[in-house]
């Protein structure tokens, strides 16, 4: 056996490993239903960079409206979608402005 080879070998497997290790993590994309008035679920917890989508199941219009305006929907139709990527840490707590009683919370946790 040859010890340049070797050695090579186990280099090029050590660097292979430490590239999948350093590999980014994908961002997610969670989806909250809105449905017979409530969000579901009603309260998620995300990362920085992950996605939520909000689909409505309802037969009337929604919204989504953070309560310090970070995000904020159009009325949803039946079907309707909407996203928002989160970027900070923070909880992030939002509601129906047509039925405020709807309410929800996002938690943007830093640590992966």
């Amino acid at each position: 056996m040859n010890i340049a080879r070797i050695i090579t070998s186990g280099a090029v497997a050590g660097l292979a490993a430490l590239m999948i290790a350093a590999s980014p993590v994908k961002a997610a994309t969670i989806e909250v239903k809105i449905d017979n008035f409530t969000f579901n679920p009603k309260q998620v917890t995300v990362h920085p960079g992950d996605t939520v989508t909000w689909v409505n199941h309802d037969d009337i219009p929604h919204t989504v409206t953070s309560k310090t305006m970070a995000f904020r929907s159009k009325a949803l139709d039946s079907d309707d979608k909407f996203s928002f990527t989160f970027a900070a840490p923070g909880s992030f707590d939002y509601f129906c402005s047509l039925h405020p009683m709807m309410t929800g919370t996002i938690v943007v946790d830093a640590a992966k």
